[in-house]
């Protein structure tokens, strides 16, 4: 279902039908670094309070990709306070280059979806849709910029994927992941260049992929773990 460009903010009206149609727990599912060379892809997933009011965080949330840093970690914390259950699920740099990107995304929603207690009986995904689950679902276009569970989902799954390529920055300290969280900018590119991949880089994806004997000595990357409540 194809949903037209609205300056307004999310709303609950997805929610609120399908909560008077008699479902109890309705997931908002989005993913954060489709895109990115380097790092995991994640998912969050956020059930609301049956029946809450446009108030507070659920006023509040946007589209991860339209707020400041300090202000998406802020809605973060809120979110996970007040929602019902929530989760974050992820498919590792190793999965995407075994799998592809689109069965990686997949595999990570299922993940989150995995994570919630109680379990979802009806999902609302941004773009996506995941047959290989036995859940009730719709696959909307810009469902963050229009659903809260949504946009819920997007701050939590790129929150969580910042704060883990922050982490790994640690671990590899010459590509700058803390600063661009794994994504192509000019900085990230010239580190590629110059010293080749690491073990949480994508070899699937260019330019990486072009520069196959760059590999030789890369060890696979470790799953990362899901987050839930």
């Amino acid at each position: 279902m194809d949903m037209p460009d609205h300056p307004l903010p999310p709303n609950l009206e997805h929610e609120t039908r399908l909560w008077q149609m008699g479902f109890q727990h309705i997931a908002g599912i989005d993913e954060a670094g489709r895109g990115a060379l380097a790092g995991p892809v994640a998912a969050g997933a956020v059930i609301l309070p049956r029946c809450c009011e446009p108030t507070g965080v659920w006023r509040d949330v946007r589209d991860s990709k339209l707020l400041t840093p300090a202000a998406r970690t802020e809605l973060a914390a809120a979110i996970r306070a007040a929602a019902l259950s929530w989760s974050v699920g992820m498919a590792s740099a190793a999965e995407i280059d075994q799998m592809g990107i689109a069965p990686a995304t997949r595999l990570a929603m299922q993940r989150a979806v995995a994570g919630l207690t109680p379990p979802p009986d009806y999902l609302l995904i941004d773009w996506v849709k995941l047959p290989g689950l036995n859940i009730r679902q719709e696959s909307l276009t810009k469902a963050d910029q229009r659903i809260v569970s949504v946009a819920a989902a997007s701050i939590l799954a790129k929150v969580t994927r910042d704060e883990h390529l922050a982490a790994l920055d640690v671990r590899f300290p010459a590509y700058g992941f803390a600063r661009h969280k794994g994504y192509g900018v000019p900085a990230h590119l010239a580190a590629l260049a110059e010293r080749g991949p690491c073990p949480i880089h994508r070899h699937s994806f260019a330019p990486i992929a072009r520069r196959p004997s760059l590999f030789d000595a890369v060890q696979p990357e470790r799953k990362p773990e899901q987050e839930a409540r």
